[in-house]
């Protein structure tokens, strides 16, 4: 059996997925052939219907990926799940296209699973494009939480509610157990895949990986953060086509992982302030556009808030 798996979801990004590749081919590895040398990988390319031209590199530059080309834009969850299914590898890497290994990354991420067998995730120390250090390691988010974080409350946070949350007590490079790490980059054993099965397509993107990780802490899996694995995730290139779907996807899938874990009715009441803050940032940037402030940006702003009342913004 192969010792890695390497699942990408790609959409539009044709460019970053050819350095995402190349920085996997530059690492020393086997792919698909078992190697007692080397990494034995294989790569998955589940493509999300682009309409760029990344089939036609894929198929042009790079004929030894696995490529599955959808003939509509399947979600980052449902892409994954596709290429969950396909896999081969002891271990499984979801990937984002918009990411680069560095070094030997991918080696440690599977030697740290293969020292400890009741670790079940892992994530890599992760850094911005101008190599400064990118948040992607989490404990599980509170009610509070749900209602500070990513909304327009989070500058009046409580300090030591988000420092919490981002697990900022703990140094950049440590090696430590937290309660999730980003799916940018998440490592998992094919036993904890076949224990829980695969992501929870109700979360179309975002919180996805949340989830996932909390149902394997459920089942008895540690999930570790890996300090000294090092990748850069250039982040949000494919969301960034779609800003109101962003947000929409964002609030729904916060308030189906509040709906799964903490109960209906505080994902009614979470739904309900989410809604009113929409309203109240539309009438924000409605006064600052008629003062002159940057109103192309503004009339932006408003447009996108009002997609997102228009959703509703259900609960799942």
């Amino acid at each position: 059996m192969l010792d890695l798996s390497i699942i990408i979801v790609n959409w539009n990004v044709a460019a970053l997925l050819s350095a995402c590749l190349d920085s996997i081919l530059r690492s020393d590895v086997s792919l698909d052939t078992p190697d007692d040398a080397r990494l034995s990988i294989e790569i998955i390319v589940v493509d999300s219907a682009s309409s760029d031209d990344s089939v036609a590199v894929l198929r042009q530059r790079y004929p030894q990926v696995t490529l599955i080309a959808e003939s509509e834009n399947v979600g980052y969850t449902r892409g994954n799940n596709i290429g969950l299914r396909a896999a081969r590898g002891r271990h499984l890497l979801l990937l984002n296209p918009d990411t680069e290994i560095i070094g030997d990354a991918l080696q440690q991420l599977v030697a740290h699973l293969d020292a400890h067998p009741d670790v079940g995730i892992v994530g890599p120390n992760t850094r911005n494009t101008d190599g400064s250090y990118q948040s992607t390691r989490r404990r599980f988010p509170t009610l509070a939480t749900a209602y500070f974080e990513s909304t327009w409350l989070q500058p009046y946070a409580p300090r030591h509610l988000l420092d919490t949350f981002y697990v900022n007590d703990a140094a950049e490079d440590a090696t430590l157990d937290v309660d999730w790490v980003q799916g940018s980059a998440l490592m998992a054993r094919r036993e904890v895949y076949e224990q829980i099965g695969g992501l929870d397509e109700g979360y179309i993107m975002f919180c996805e990986e949340l989830d996932w990780c909390h149902r394997a802490k459920d089942d008895g899996w540690r999930v570790v953060y890996l300090g000294n694995a090092r990748i850069i995730h250039h982040g949000g290139k494919s969301t960034e086509q779609v800003a109101a779907r962003k947000h929409i996807h964002f609030q729904q899938s916060k308030l189906r992982y509040v709906h799964k874990h903490h109960g209906t009715f505080e994902a009614q009441v979470l739904r309900r302030f989410l809604l009113a803050s929409y309203t109240w940032e539309i009438a924000v940037e409605g006064v600052k556009a008629l003062l002159g402030h940057k109103r192309p940006l503004r009339q932006a702003r408003i447009d996108t808030y009002r997609q997102v009342l228009r959703s509703g913004l259900k609960v799942t």
